[in-house]
């Protein structure tokens, strides 16, 4: 009985440290040396470089710092941190000791004409401490525990992924904003220039040296150009809307700001893509995608654990005070103590069935991070075909417009001197108005292609520095 005794502790610590279920270990895949247009070299850390800054705009920088400590989406993520963290505080708790008191005091007695004249009134005072302890022999906590830090790590990571989120949206929109301007500004410059030669159409029928189709076409290409406005202003006030609910303000907030100053903006630096490999660590939708993976293997021992026996320590101590009246008053005790042992016999399959789901959940996981990598390759591969072309675009519809207003000039010049036709002059002004707009768009597609390339690379949504919980501000 003694060498029982002296073992029983061992066996306890062997158990103790059984833990059922697979390590998670991380994912592993195969990715291309580089970019097919990207270079060789690692781009590193970018989640701490700010990239925005390429734009040379004071508004837009102001408004990405402005917006990263309250935007609304961002603050939802932040959130969502603090229940994470004390799910993991709730999960732990179920391998610690649970103990518990109680008290109560009673006074009891009788009461009308047949009660009994010898019962007199009672006060009971009584308290009880009881205590469990489940011991966790094959690590059922441990794991459960293990996949509520994971799923904290995945909160953190989702609050990446929206601030990395809400720097795309908020540069777009900036950008759209300013292309509405600079379409708005096309319009009006080519509504003055069309007035113009509606007026001296008008003047040259009055000289009889034109003709009243002259004139008719002149007024309908004044009056498209009219109808064209009205949707550009709206595009505008619809993008600085967005802009706004991105800060946190109300819609018009910003539309009198934003009017201030038109010029569309214009990335200046040049970008290292990295290599595929750096997106694993840069990119938080993949991290929070491991996350989720490390938690959903953590809950494969969870459910393994299941399939064993459990072994609970209890106790409990009940102290009672009687008083009676013409009686001495005394006290009574009760207390109890021992283990208990519960066998999962017979479950009706629930527990392989919840194994296999654990499982199945794990594959699932894996096969989501990996769709994950890929996506963001993709992202990467796309982004950097699209800036090297529209870049391209850009360099010659900037030649062409050169080109086409110095052809309006001289089929004006020319048709002022009656040596061509008001229909020189019109076709140049529609060429010329083509030409701005399709510069204007490929400009913005530029921008945004720029953006899309920092987003897909995982750039800058740490540059404030990593996410606290303390920034979601008060509480309701």
């Amino acid at each position: 009985m003694a060498s029982f005794r002296s073992a029983a502790p061992l066996v306890l610590l062997l158990l103790s440290s059984c833990v059922t279920g697979p390590d998670h270990t991380d994912p592993k895949i195969d990715l291309p040396q580089k970019f097919s247009e990207g270079g060789q070299k690692s781009a590193g850390d970018v989640t701490v470089k700010s990239w925005w800054p390429a734009f040379n705009d004071s508004r837009l920088n102001a408004y990405v710092d402005q917006g990263l400590s309250q935007n609304l989406t961002v603050l939802q993520a932040i959130e969502r941190i603090t229940a994470a963290e004390a799910n993991v505080i709730a999960t732990g708790a179920g391998a610690l000791p649970n103990i518990g008191g109680s008290a109560s005091f009673t006074r009891s007695g009788q009461t009308g004409e047949l009660r009994t004249q010898s019962q007199s009134a009672i006060s009971t005072s009584s308290a009880g401490l009881s205590a469990s302890w489940l011991l966790d022999l094959w690590g059922q906590y441990r794991r459960a525990k293990e996949s509520a830090r994971a799923s904290l790590d995945g909160a953190y990571a989702t609050a990446d992924v929206a601030r990395l989120t809400y720097l795309s949206n908020v540069v777009n929109a900036y950008i759209d904003a300013r292309y509405y301007q600079e379409r708005l500004a096309i319009a009006r410059k080519n509504l003055k220039s069309r007035n113009e030669t509606l007026d001296l159409t008008k003047l040259q029928l009055e000289a009889g040296a034109a003709s009243r189709l002259d004139v008719v076409q002149s007024e309908g290409l004044v009056n498209s150009t009219l109808a064209e406005i009205p949707s550009y202003e709206k595009g505008f006030r619809l993008s600085a809307h967005t802009l706004a609910l991105l800060l946190g303000l109300p819609a018009d907030s910003l539309v009198a700001e934003l009017q201030k100053t038109t010029r569309q903006p214009v990335a200046k630096y040049a970008v290292n893509s990295g290599v595929p490999a750096d997106l694993i660590r840069n990119r938080p939708d993949i991290r929070k995608a491991e996350r989720d993976l490390a938690a959903a293997v953590a809950q494969i021992g969870v459910a393994e654990a299941a399939f064993y026996p459990s072994i609970t320590l209890s106790g409990s101590i009940s102290p009672s005070l009687i008083d009676a009246v013409g009686a001495a008053p005394g006290w009574r005790g009760t207390w109890g103590f021992g283990p208990q042992l519960n066998l999962p016999i017979f479950q009706g399959g629930s527990l392989k069935a919840n194994l296999t789901t654990a499982e199945s959940n794990a594959r699932t996981a894996y096969l989501a991070w990996k769709e994950t990598v890929l996506t963001a390759v993709k992202d990467v591969a796309d982004a950097l075909a699209a800036l090297k072309r529209d870049a391209q675009t850009v360099s010659a519809l900037r030649k062409t417009v050169q080109s086409y207003e110095e052809a309006l000039r001289l089929s004006t010049a020319s048709y002022r001197d009656g040596a061509s036709s008001l229909l020189d002059v019109l076709d140049a002004q529609r060429s010329v108005s083509t030409a701005q707009a399709s510069l204007a768009t490929a400009v913005q597609a530029l921008a945004k292609d720029y953006v899309a390339l920092n987003v897909a690379m995982g750039g800058g949504y740490a540059a404030n520095g990593p996410v606290k919980v303390a920034d979601a501000g008060k509480k309701p």
